[in-house]
């Protein structure tokens, strides 16, 4: 029990204060939007769709997406609880799980989620790799709901890089963060999943270097989504 009481209090100064920060962060960053024209349609109409970045990207989403009804998917982990905790403090439902513990049963609450107007958001790399390969957790997701998948590639010009398997980006107050939407992707009933899996990756790569490029003030080219 003591252990128990211990993690728990943990988690709720932990969640708390990961919370502030994020919130200072948004606060102190200069966000930019480069949305593909059928992201931003489809955003608008309202009737859902399933984000996907990649997993060492996500740590600076919970401000440029507040308020809206995202259910991201966060792993059963110590480190997850921290990101749950801080969801429902932004609006957005959390659902724990991930490819290996509780894959298929997250799955079914992300279906129920979409069907209750959220829209999934998915590390399709996470939670363990290989870095920047989609799973098939994501393709099965957007199989069985019928919703289109948008890529959203990230870029921070403030942070640090983690030793991780996945080179975690840690965000850093007072500089400025790009946003971009690859092109959507469907997956059909009759879809080859190795294939949608590829133009998954291509476009989740193709967003995040066009982000790269502009907070690093190179050559910008956001004409193919």
């Amino acid at each position: 029990m003591p252990d128990i009481e211990y993690t728990d209090w943990k988690h709720a100064v932990g969640s708390t204060l990961a919370y502030f920060y994020t919130v200072f962060l948004g606060w102190t960053t200069r966000i930019y939007w480069f949305k593909s024209e059928e992201g931003e349609r489809l955003e608008k109409e309202g009737k859902g769709v399933i984000y996907a970045v990649w997993h060492n990207q996500q740590l600076f989403l919970l401000y440029p997406y507040k308020g809206q009804k995202i259910a991201p998917l966060i792993s059963q982990s110590s480190d997850g609880e921290y990101i749950a905790r801080c969801l429902p403090k932004f609006g957005m439902l959390a659902v724990r799980g991930s490819s290996s513990r509780g894959g298929a049963r997250a799955l079914i609450h992300l279906m129920h989620a979409a069907r209750d107007g959220y829209s999934p958001m998915l590390t399709p790399d996470g939670p363990r790799g290989p870095i920047y390969k989609v799973q098939s957790g994501i393709l099965f997701l957007a199989k069985k709901t019928g919703l289109p998948i948008i890529p959203v590639g990230t870029a921070l010009s403030h942070k640090i890089k983690v030793g991780s398997w996945d080179k975690m980006r840690v965000p850093l107050p007072f500089g400025k963060t790009a946003l971009t939407y690859g092109k959507t992707v469907r997956v059909k009933d009759d879809a080859d999943m190795e294939r949608a899996a590829k133009e998954l990756e291509e476009q989740l790569n193709w967003a995040t270097d066009q982000s790269e490029m502009f907070v690093n003030k190179k050559h910008f080219d956001n004409t193919k989504a």
